[in-house]
């Protein structure tokens, strides 16, 4: 393991951190994968996806709340039925992302590949082509999904499209890179109301998005 100590991490994943030295890519790689948990790697940290450090300890925390696992199927089911017939495919729970040029792991809900998946190592549990990426908020992920990690999802040269969905209300932000590489963005609420993913030309009716979730009277109107 290296020894350098490092800088303190960023506000909004200081809580996530679990290693208190930094490590190399390799490192990470390799014990990740004899980990029965799924973790995140930025700038030599390793980033727990559901547990938090309070003073000296790592205390485990719930898992994805279940509004949280239902709204990612239902994506989901909604991509795999409307790309049927496309050369592009959604996968979820999604794979390791890889970010070469940060040297940064990711771990989205879901994503997009189109055409074949660019897979990094002989594992095949790493995609770099991702085309969107889509995350639904978590109290605890949720300034780092807005923050850092966007940022870090927007040095992938495939990524057209980043999704975040709230789950406490009908409400989704779409992010959509442009001709000049500028990213358009989007906010799109109530049950009645449809998204569309220009780069992959599919519609996602947010009734859709969180059957079974909310009630169809709890929004009757959109804000």
């Amino acid at each position: 393991m290296a020894t350098a100590t490092q800088a303190a991490p960023p506000p909004s994943i200081a809580r996530r951190v679990v290693n208190d030295e930094p490590v190399s890519t390799e490192e990470y790689l390799e014990w990740e994968r004899e980990q029965e948990e799924r973790f995140e790697y930025v700038d030599g940290r390793i980033l727990a996806l559901h547990a938090v450090r309070s003073d000296e300890e790592i205390d485990t925390i719930p898992g994805p709340s279940l509004e949280h696992n239902i709204i990612v199927s239902n994506v989901n089911a909604e991509l795999r039925e409307r790309l049927r017939d496309d050369e592009c495919r959604a996968v979820a729970p999604a794979p390791r992302g890889a970010i070469p040029s940060l040297e940064a792991y990711p771990y989205p809900d879901l994503l997009i590949f189109c055409e074949s998946p660019d897979v990094k190592n002989e594992h095949r549990d790493t995609i770099t082509n991702p085309q969107v990426v889509v995350e639904v908020l978590s109290p605890t992920t949720e300034g780092y999904d807005r923050g850092e990690k966007f940022a870090r999802y927007r040095e992938i040269d495939t990524l057209q499209g980043y999704l975040l969905v709230a789950q406490d209300a009908p409400h989704v932000e779409h992010y959509v890179q442009q001709d000049d590489a500028s990213w358009r963005f989007t906010e799109t609420d109530g049950l009645d109301a449809t998204i569309t993913c220009p780069s992959v030309e599919a519609e996602l009716p947010l009734a859709e998005i969180y059957l079974d979730v909310f009630e169809e009277d709890e929004f009757s109107e959109t804000e």
